[in-house]
Protein backbone atom coordinates (compact mmCIF):
# COMPACT_ATOMS: atom_id res chain seq x y z
CA UNK A 1 0.00 0.00 0.00
CA UNK A 2 1.17 3.59 -0.56
CA UNK A 3 3.04 5.49 2.12
CA UNK A 4 1.01 8.01 4.12
CA UNK A 5 2.61 11.47 4.30
CA UNK A 6 1.54 14.57 6.19
CA UNK A 7 1.43 17.74 4.08
CA UNK A 8 1.80 21.40 5.11
CA UNK A 9 -1.96 21.84 5.29
CA UNK A 10 -2.04 19.14 7.95
CA UNK A 11 -3.79 16.56 5.79
CA UNK A 12 -2.61 13.01 5.35
CA UNK A 13 -2.63 11.59 1.85
CA UNK A 14 -1.44 8.43 0.18
CA UNK A 15 1.78 8.99 -1.80
CA UNK A 16 1.83 6.64 -4.79
CA UNK A 17 5.27 5.65 -6.06
CA UNK A 18 5.23 4.65 -9.72
CA UNK A 19 7.94 3.00 -11.82
CA UNK A 20 7.39 3.88 -15.49
CA UNK A 21 9.35 1.67 -17.89
CA UNK A 22 9.53 2.35 -21.63
CA UNK A 23 12.21 2.94 -24.27
CA UNK A 24 10.08 5.12 -26.55
CA UNK A 25 10.23 8.70 -25.30
CA UNK A 26 7.00 10.02 -26.82
CA UNK A 27 4.82 7.17 -25.60
CA UNK A 28 6.44 7.16 -22.17
CA UNK A 29 5.95 10.93 -21.95
CA UNK A 30 2.24 10.62 -22.77
CA UNK A 31 1.76 8.04 -20.06
CA UNK A 32 3.82 10.05 -17.57
CA UNK A 33 1.64 13.08 -18.24
CA UNK A 34 -1.52 11.06 -17.58
CA UNK A 35 -0.05 9.51 -14.41
CA UNK A 36 0.94 12.92 -13.10
CA UNK A 37 -2.71 13.93 -13.04
CA UNK A 38 -2.97 11.86 -9.86
CA UNK A 39 -2.38 14.46 -7.16
CA UNK A 40 -0.14 12.26 -5.02
CA UNK A 41 1.84 10.35 -7.65
CA UNK A 42 5.63 10.24 -7.63
CA UNK A 43 6.94 8.92 -10.94
CA UNK A 44 10.35 7.30 -11.52
CA UNK A 45 11.15 6.79 -15.20
CA UNK A 46 13.26 3.98 -16.65
CA UNK A 47 14.09 4.75 -20.30
CA UNK A 48 14.85 1.14 -21.23
CA UNK A 49 13.98 -2.40 -20.20
CA UNK A 50 17.65 -3.03 -19.38
CA UNK A 51 17.68 -0.03 -17.02
CA UNK A 52 14.68 -1.49 -15.23
CA UNK A 53 16.29 -4.93 -15.12
CA UNK A 54 19.36 -3.44 -13.44
CA UNK A 55 17.05 -2.11 -10.70
CA UNK A 56 14.97 -5.29 -10.63
CA UNK A 57 15.61 -5.92 -6.95
CA UNK A 58 13.96 -2.60 -6.13
CA UNK A 59 11.00 -3.46 -8.34
CA UNK A 60 10.60 -6.81 -6.63
CA UNK A 61 10.99 -5.52 -3.08
CA UNK A 62 7.77 -3.50 -3.27
CA UNK A 63 9.57 -0.17 -3.41
CA UNK A 64 7.02 0.88 -6.00
CA UNK A 65 3.29 0.71 -5.51
CA UNK A 66 2.65 0.59 -9.26
CA UNK A 67 4.83 -0.52 -12.17
CA UNK A 68 3.79 0.64 -15.67
CA UNK A 69 5.48 -1.05 -18.65
CA UNK A 70 5.59 -0.27 -22.37
CA UNK A 71 4.22 -3.50 -23.85
CA UNK A 72 4.68 -2.60 -27.51
CA UNK A 73 8.25 -1.44 -28.19
CA UNK A 74 9.70 -4.88 -27.43
CA UNK A 75 6.82 -7.10 -26.44
CA UNK A 76 8.92 -10.17 -25.54
CA UNK A 77 11.27 -8.25 -23.24
CA UNK A 78 8.34 -6.36 -21.73
CA UNK A 79 6.38 -9.59 -21.17
CA UNK A 80 9.33 -11.28 -19.42
CA UNK A 81 9.77 -8.25 -17.18
CA UNK A 82 6.04 -8.03 -16.40
CA UNK A 83 5.88 -11.73 -15.55
CA UNK A 84 8.90 -11.49 -13.26
CA UNK A 85 7.43 -8.53 -11.37
CA UNK A 86 3.96 -10.06 -11.16
CA UNK A 87 5.41 -13.29 -9.78
CA UNK A 88 7.90 -11.80 -7.33
CA UNK A 89 6.26 -8.61 -6.11
CA UNK A 90 3.02 -7.28 -4.65
CA UNK A 91 3.24 -4.17 -6.82
CA UNK A 92 0.30 -3.58 -9.11
CA UNK A 93 1.51 -3.96 -12.71
CA UNK A 94 0.01 -2.07 -15.65
CA UNK A 95 0.98 -1.92 -19.31
CA UNK A 96 0.46 0.38 -22.28
CA UNK A 97 0.78 0.15 -26.04
CA UNK A 98 1.10 2.75 -28.78
CA UNK A 99 -1.19 0.54 -30.90
CA UNK A 100 -4.56 -1.00 -29.99
CA UNK A 101 -3.86 -4.74 -29.88
CA UNK A 102 -6.29 -7.06 -28.09
CA UNK A 103 -4.06 -10.12 -28.48
CA UNK A 104 -1.16 -8.25 -26.92
CA UNK A 105 -3.36 -7.16 -24.03
CA UNK A 106 -4.45 -10.76 -23.42
CA UNK A 107 -0.82 -11.94 -23.34
CA UNK A 108 0.00 -9.43 -20.63
CA UNK A 109 -3.16 -10.12 -18.63
CA UNK A 110 -2.26 -13.80 -18.56
CA UNK A 111 0.92 -13.08 -16.63
CA UNK A 112 -0.88 -10.91 -14.09
CA UNK A 113 -1.04 -7.38 -15.54
CA UNK A 114 -4.17 -5.71 -14.13
CA UNK A 115 -4.66 -2.69 -16.43
CA UNK A 116 -3.82 -2.23 -20.10
CA UNK A 117 -3.95 1.14 -21.92
CA UNK A 118 -3.76 2.00 -25.61
CA UNK A 119 -2.52 5.40 -26.74
CA UNK A 120 -3.85 8.01 -26.87
CA UNK A 121 -4.93 7.52 -23.27
CA UNK A 122 -7.69 9.18 -21.32
CA UNK A 123 -5.97 10.77 -18.30
CA UNK A 124 -9.10 10.33 -16.18
CA UNK A 125 -9.12 6.62 -16.98
CA UNK A 126 -5.48 6.31 -15.93
CA UNK A 127 -6.13 8.13 -12.65
CA UNK A 128 -9.08 5.82 -11.96
CA UNK A 129 -6.82 2.81 -12.59
CA UNK A 130 -4.27 4.21 -10.14
CA UNK A 131 -6.99 4.70 -7.54
CA UNK A 132 -8.11 1.10 -8.01
CA UNK A 133 -4.54 -0.15 -7.71
CA UNK A 134 -3.68 1.82 -4.58
CA UNK A 135 -6.90 0.99 -2.76
CA UNK A 136 -7.04 -2.60 -3.96
CA UNK A 137 -8.12 -4.91 -1.19
CA UNK A 138 -7.72 -8.66 -1.27
CA UNK A 139 -10.58 -10.19 -3.24
CA UNK A 140 -13.14 -11.32 -0.66
CA UNK A 141 -13.14 -15.07 -0.58
CA UNK A 142 -16.06 -17.39 -0.15
CA UNK A 143 -15.72 -20.52 1.94
CA UNK A 144 -15.10 -22.99 -0.87
CA UNK A 145 -16.77 -25.75 1.10
CA UNK A 146 -20.04 -23.81 1.16
CA UNK A 147 -20.02 -23.10 -2.58
CA UNK A 148 -22.60 -25.05 -4.55
CA UNK A 149 -21.56 -26.45 -7.92
CA UNK A 150 -24.47 -27.21 -10.25
CA UNK A 151 -23.57 -29.06 -13.45
CA UNK A 152 -25.93 -29.33 -16.44
CA UNK A 153 -25.19 -32.46 -18.49
CA UNK A 154 -27.07 -33.64 -21.58
CA UNK A 155 -27.87 -37.19 -22.63
CA UNK A 156 -27.12 -36.16 -26.23
CA UNK A 157 -26.46 -33.04 -28.27
CA UNK A 158 -29.42 -30.80 -28.97
CA UNK A 159 -31.46 -31.66 -25.89
CA UNK A 160 -31.38 -28.06 -24.62
CA UNK A 161 -28.59 -28.08 -22.04
CA UNK A 162 -27.29 -24.59 -22.84
CA UNK A 163 -30.69 -22.91 -22.87
CA UNK A 164 -31.58 -24.45 -19.51
CA UNK A 165 -28.17 -23.87 -17.88
CA UNK A 166 -27.89 -20.21 -18.92
CA UNK A 167 -31.46 -19.31 -17.95
CA UNK A 168 -31.25 -21.29 -14.72
CA UNK A 169 -28.09 -19.32 -13.85
CA UNK A 170 -29.87 -16.00 -14.43
CA UNK A 171 -32.80 -17.10 -12.29
CA UNK A 172 -30.47 -18.39 -9.56
CA UNK A 173 -28.54 -15.10 -9.43
CA UNK A 174 -31.78 -13.16 -9.04
CA UNK A 175 -33.64 -15.49 -6.70
CA UNK A 176 -30.70 -16.17 -4.36
CA UNK A 177 -29.22 -12.64 -4.53
CA UNK A 178 -25.84 -14.35 -4.13
CA UNK A 179 -22.68 -14.28 -6.24
CA UNK A 180 -23.27 -16.63 -9.17
CA UNK A 181 -20.98 -17.71 -12.00
CA UNK A 182 -21.94 -19.43 -15.25
CA UNK A 183 -19.14 -21.43 -16.91
CA UNK A 184 -19.65 -22.52 -20.54
CA UNK A 185 -17.84 -25.81 -21.19
CA UNK A 186 -19.95 -26.70 -24.21
CA UNK A 187 -16.82 -26.66 -26.37
CA UNK A 188 -16.04 -25.95 -29.12
CA UNK A 189 -19.40 -24.42 -29.99
CA UNK A 190 -20.69 -23.17 -26.63
CA UNK A 191 -23.23 -20.40 -26.95
CA UNK A 192 -24.41 -19.64 -23.42
CA UNK A 193 -23.45 -15.98 -23.85
CA UNK A 194 -25.47 -15.73 -27.06
CA UNK A 195 -28.46 -17.25 -25.27
CA UNK A 196 -28.24 -14.38 -22.81
CA UNK A 197 -27.78 -11.72 -25.49
CA UNK A 198 -24.18 -11.04 -24.48
CA UNK A 199 -21.04 -10.27 -26.44
CA UNK A 200 -17.90 -11.20 -24.51
CA UNK A 201 -14.30 -10.13 -25.04
CA UNK A 202 -12.58 -13.00 -23.23
CA UNK A 203 -13.41 -16.66 -22.75
CA UNK A 204 -12.62 -19.83 -20.87
CA UNK A 205 -9.73 -20.35 -23.31
CA UNK A 206 -7.85 -17.51 -21.60
CA UNK A 207 -8.35 -19.21 -18.23
CA UNK A 208 -7.42 -22.82 -18.99
CA UNK A 209 -4.47 -22.16 -21.31
CA UNK A 210 -2.62 -20.43 -18.48
CA UNK A 211 -4.29 -22.23 -15.59
CA UNK A 212 -1.07 -22.38 -13.58
CA UNK A 213 -1.22 -18.56 -13.30
CA UNK A 214 -4.95 -18.40 -12.67
CA UNK A 215 -6.03 -16.52 -9.56
CA UNK A 216 -9.10 -14.61 -8.43
CA UNK A 217 -8.07 -11.29 -9.97
CA UNK A 218 -7.12 -12.83 -13.31
CA UNK A 219 -10.41 -14.76 -13.42
CA UNK A 220 -12.42 -11.61 -12.80
CA UNK A 221 -10.79 -9.85 -15.75
CA UNK A 222 -12.11 -12.63 -18.01
CA UNK A 223 -15.72 -12.48 -16.86
CA UNK A 224 -18.61 -10.64 -18.44
CA UNK A 225 -21.52 -9.45 -16.32
CA UNK A 226 -25.14 -9.91 -17.32
CA UNK A 227 -27.75 -7.29 -16.42
CA UNK A 228 -29.13 -9.74 -13.84
CA UNK A 229 -25.83 -9.65 -11.94
CA UNK A 230 -24.75 -13.06 -13.21
CA UNK A 231 -21.03 -13.44 -14.02
CA UNK A 232 -20.31 -15.38 -17.21
CA UNK A 233 -17.15 -17.19 -18.33
CA UNK A 234 -18.06 -17.74 -21.96
CA UNK A 235 -16.89 -20.27 -24.52
CA UNK A 236 -14.61 -18.94 -27.30
CA UNK A 237 -16.51 -17.09 -30.01
CA UNK A 238 -14.28 -18.67 -32.67
CA UNK A 239 -14.87 -22.42 -32.89
CA UNK A 240 -11.48 -22.79 -34.59
CA UNK A 241 -9.80 -22.16 -31.24
CA UNK A 242 -8.03 -25.41 -30.37
CA UNK A 243 -9.09 -26.02 -26.80
CA UNK A 244 -9.26 -29.36 -25.01
CA UNK A 245 -8.76 -28.58 -21.32
CA UNK A 246 -7.68 -31.52 -19.21
CA UNK A 247 -8.88 -32.32 -15.71
CA UNK A 248 -5.98 -30.44 -14.12
CA UNK A 249 -6.97 -27.18 -15.83
CA UNK A 250 -10.66 -27.68 -15.01
CA UNK A 251 -9.86 -28.47 -11.38
CA UNK A 252 -7.77 -25.30 -11.02
CA UNK A 253 -10.50 -23.19 -12.60
CA UNK A 254 -13.10 -24.63 -10.27
CA UNK A 255 -10.86 -24.17 -7.24
CA UNK A 256 -10.39 -20.45 -7.98
CA UNK A 257 -14.08 -19.99 -8.80
CA UNK A 258 -15.11 -21.69 -5.56
CA UNK A 259 -13.17 -19.13 -3.56
CA UNK A 260 -15.11 -16.24 -5.07
CA UNK A 261 -18.63 -17.40 -5.91
CA UNK A 262 -21.36 -18.95 -3.83
CA UNK A 263 -23.00 -20.64 -6.81
CA UNK A 264 -21.23 -22.04 -9.86
CA UNK A 265 -23.42 -23.20 -12.75
CA UNK A 266 -21.64 -25.25 -15.41
CA UNK A 267 -22.91 -25.92 -18.91
CA UNK A 268 -21.09 -29.21 -19.53
CA UNK A 269 -22.89 -30.03 -22.76
CA UNK A 270 -22.42 -33.78 -23.20
CA UNK A 271 -18.83 -33.74 -21.88
CA UNK A 272 -18.47 -37.22 -20.44
CA UNK A 273 -14.70 -36.81 -20.77
CA UNK A 274 -14.82 -34.55 -17.69
CA UNK A 275 -16.41 -37.14 -15.40
CA UNK A 276 -13.15 -37.61 -13.49
CA UNK A 277 -12.73 -33.89 -12.84
CA UNK A 278 -13.83 -32.15 -9.66
CA UNK A 279 -16.94 -30.91 -11.50
CA UNK A 280 -18.55 -34.27 -10.80
CA UNK A 281 -17.41 -34.84 -7.23
CA UNK A 282 -20.03 -36.11 -4.80
CA UNK A 283 -20.88 -32.65 -3.46
CA UNK A 284 -21.87 -31.34 -6.92
CA UNK A 285 -25.48 -31.38 -8.02
CA UNK A 286 -25.92 -32.89 -11.48
CA UNK A 287 -28.87 -31.84 -13.63
CA UNK A 288 -29.19 -34.60 -16.21
CA UNK A 289 -31.08 -33.14 -19.18
CA UNK A 290 -33.04 -35.50 -21.41
CA UNK A 291 -36.01 -35.50 -23.72
CA UNK A 292 -38.63 -38.20 -23.89
CA UNK A 293 -37.39 -40.10 -26.91
CA UNK A 294 -36.07 -43.61 -27.34
CA UNK A 295 -32.40 -42.66 -27.84
CA UNK A 296 -32.46 -39.98 -25.11
CA UNK A 297 -34.04 -42.28 -22.50
CA UNK A 298 -31.65 -45.08 -23.46
CA UNK A 299 -28.67 -42.77 -22.99
CA UNK A 300 -30.09 -41.47 -19.70
CA UNK A 301 -30.51 -45.03 -18.41
CA UNK A 302 -26.93 -45.91 -19.30
CA UNK A 303 -25.50 -42.73 -17.80
CA UNK A 304 -27.41 -43.08 -14.55
CA UNK A 305 -26.55 -46.76 -14.09
CA UNK A 306 -22.89 -46.45 -15.12
CA UNK A 307 -21.85 -43.07 -13.78
CA UNK A 308 -24.33 -41.96 -11.10
CA UNK A 309 -25.81 -45.13 -9.55
CA UNK A 310 -25.30 -43.99 -5.94
CA UNK A 311 -26.43 -40.40 -6.33
CA UNK A 312 -29.84 -39.54 -4.88
CA UNK A 313 -30.84 -35.94 -4.11
CA UNK A 314 -27.87 -34.46 -5.94
CA UNK A 315 -28.83 -36.09 -9.23
CA UNK A 316 -31.75 -34.14 -10.66
CA UNK A 317 -33.46 -35.56 -13.75
CA UNK A 318 -34.88 -32.87 -16.04
CA UNK A 319 -37.32 -33.76 -18.82
CA UNK A 320 -36.96 -30.97 -21.35
CA UNK A 321 -39.55 -29.96 -23.98
CA UNK A 322 -42.09 -32.07 -22.12
CA UNK A 323 -45.47 -32.30 -23.84
CA UNK A 324 -47.54 -35.20 -22.45
CA UNK A 325 -50.14 -35.18 -25.23
CA UNK A 326 -47.56 -36.06 -27.88
CA UNK A 327 -45.49 -38.61 -25.95
CA UNK A 328 -45.30 -42.29 -26.84
CA UNK A 329 -44.63 -43.14 -23.20
CA UNK A 330 -46.54 -42.42 -20.03
CA UNK A 331 -44.90 -41.35 -16.75
CA UNK A 332 -44.70 -44.94 -15.51
CA UNK A 333 -42.68 -46.04 -18.55
CA UNK A 334 -40.47 -42.97 -18.31
CA UNK A 335 -39.75 -43.65 -14.64
CA UNK A 336 -38.91 -47.27 -15.42
CA UNK A 337 -36.50 -46.22 -18.16
CA UNK A 338 -34.79 -43.70 -15.90
CA UNK A 339 -34.81 -46.06 -12.87
CA UNK A 340 -36.22 -43.15 -10.86
CA UNK A 341 -38.67 -40.28 -11.06
CA UNK A 342 -37.83 -37.08 -12.87
CA UNK A 343 -37.67 -34.07 -10.55
CA UNK A 344 -38.38 -31.46 -13.22
CA UNK A 345 -40.50 -31.24 -16.34
CA UNK A 346 -39.81 -28.26 -18.56
CA UNK A 347 -42.80 -27.65 -20.85
CA UNK A 348 -42.47 -27.58 -24.62
CA UNK A 349 -42.97 -23.85 -25.13
CA UNK A 350 -41.45 -23.18 -28.53
CA UNK A 351 -43.12 -19.83 -29.12
CA UNK A 352 -41.88 -18.33 -25.84
CA UNK A 353 -38.39 -19.73 -26.34
CA UNK A 354 -38.22 -18.34 -29.89
CA UNK A 355 -39.56 -14.96 -28.82
CA UNK A 356 -36.95 -14.57 -26.08
CA UNK A 357 -34.15 -15.65 -28.41
CA UNK A 358 -35.15 -13.09 -31.02
CA UNK A 359 -35.29 -10.33 -28.42
CA UNK A 360 -32.10 -11.46 -26.62
CA UNK A 361 -34.15 -11.67 -23.41
CA UNK A 362 -33.43 -14.64 -21.13
CA UNK A 363 -36.38 -17.04 -20.85
CA UNK A 364 -35.97 -16.93 -17.09
CA UNK A 365 -37.09 -13.28 -17.11
CA UNK A 366 -40.14 -13.79 -19.33
CA UNK A 367 -43.72 -14.45 -18.26
CA UNK A 368 -44.33 -17.91 -19.65
CA UNK A 369 -44.78 -21.51 -18.39
CA UNK A 370 -41.21 -22.42 -19.35
CA UNK A 371 -39.92 -19.40 -17.38
CA UNK A 372 -41.87 -20.43 -14.29
CA UNK A 373 -40.46 -23.96 -14.43
CA UNK A 374 -36.88 -22.68 -14.65
CA UNK A 375 -37.40 -20.26 -11.75
CA UNK A 376 -38.85 -23.09 -9.66
CA UNK A 377 -35.66 -25.08 -10.25
CA UNK A 378 -33.53 -22.11 -9.24
CA UNK A 379 -35.54 -21.45 -6.07
CA UNK A 380 -35.22 -25.09 -5.03
CA UNK A 381 -31.46 -25.01 -5.69
CA UNK A 382 -30.91 -22.08 -3.32
CA UNK A 383 -33.21 -23.41 -0.62
CA UNK A 384 -36.20 -21.19 -1.27
CA UNK A 385 -39.72 -22.63 -1.43
CA UNK A 386 -41.16 -23.07 -4.89
CA UNK A 387 -44.30 -21.07 -5.62
CA UNK A 388 -46.45 -24.15 -5.11
CA UNK A 389 -44.86 -24.80 -1.73
CA UNK A 390 -45.27 -21.14 -0.77
CA UNK A 391 -48.95 -21.16 -1.69
CA UNK A 392 -49.45 -24.37 0.29
CA UNK A 393 -47.70 -22.83 3.32
CA UNK A 394 -49.84 -19.69 3.17
CA UNK A 395 -53.01 -21.73 2.78
CA UNK A 396 -52.17 -23.94 5.77
CA UNK A 397 -51.48 -20.80 7.86
CA UNK A 398 -55.05 -19.57 7.34
CA UNK A 399 -56.75 -22.93 7.89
Amino acid sequence: MPDVSRFQDGTERNVVSIALIGPEDQSRGAIANALSRHSDATIYEFPSYSAATERLSQLLEDRYDVVVIDAYSNSDAALDLAETICTGSHSSVMAYSSQADVKLAIRFMRVGVREFFSLPVDAAEVVEALNRATTRQPVPQVDQFSTKVLVFLGTKGGCGVTALASNFAVALAQESERSTLLVDLGLPLGDAAINLGMVTEFSIANAVREFNRLDANFLRTLLATHASGLSVLAAPSDFRVDLSPDNTAINKLLLVARQNFEYIVVDAGSRLDLLNSSLFEESSTIYLITQVGISELRNANRMISQFFPRRTENLQIVLNRYKPATLLFDDKHIEKALTRSAQWKIPDDYQSARRTQNSATPMALADAPISLAIRQMARAACGLPTEKEEKKRIFSFFR
